[in-house]
């Protein structure tokens, strides 16, 4: 069952009030007489459910569209199931539409969502970190390493080229004489699956 966004619970709650504040409001302006203490306070509440429910139904109708900066939570994962990334136990992921923040595929998903609504998509190699390089897989001899370091599969580095730019790599294999670094992101080659829940549209 999908869980109702904190902006839907808002909405429906005021949607529910609503009728009742008007009431008090209508009733009041009928009988051409001021309200006493009581009615007073209800007009004010009802003034203030009236612009929130006004407030929050253009919001959450409000659908993303390229240019908008937006928050989405995510929960990333391959084609078997592997969960590599989510940002359920953190604050949501922020970005622009269109900006190239983030993965093409990841952008086209989100795009047309509405506030508070949940999607699964998936994301082909090409839309998503692209296909495995072979030409970004180099061995080195173990005599180049910094010699403090004490090289495991898995692990990651960076390399500076002569022209000062930094590429990350990772160790993916270690034999007698040589260290094998890809520079590949370690999501190249994989079709992807997310499930995203468009949490706001900030602007």
């Amino acid at each position: 069952m999908q869980t109702l966004s904190a902006n839907w619970q808002t909405f429906l709650i005021a949607s529910r009030l609503y009728p009742l504040m008007k009431e008090v409001s209508v009733g009041c302006r009928i009988n051409h007489r001021l309200p006493d203490i009581r009615s007073l306070r209800w007009y004010l509440i009802y003034t203030s459910t009236l612009s929130l429910v006004k407030n929050l139904r253009r919001k959450l109708m409000a659908q993303a569209k390229n240019g908008d900066t937006v928050m989405v939570h995510y929960t990333g994962k391959l084609t078997d199931g592997t969960v590599f990334d989510s940002s359920t136990e953190r604050d949501p992921l922020q970005f622009t539409i269109g900006a190239g923040e983030i993965i093409p595929g990841f952008e086209q998903a989100v795009l047309g969502m509405n506030t508070g609504e949940s999607k699964t998509t998936k994301i082909p190699v090409d839309e998503a970190y692209g296909s495995h390089r072979p030409e970004m897989v180099v061995e080195v001899e173990r005599d180049q390493m910094p010699p403090e370091m004490e090289p495991e599969v898995g692990q990651q580095m960076q390399i500076q080229q002569p022209s000062g730019q930094i590429i990350p790599v990772m160790i993916t294999n270690i034999s007698d004489s040589t260290v094998t670094l890809d520079a590949n992101h370690p999501l190249a080659g994989e079709d992807l699956i997310f499930d995203i829940q468009l949490v706001d549209i900030t602007a």
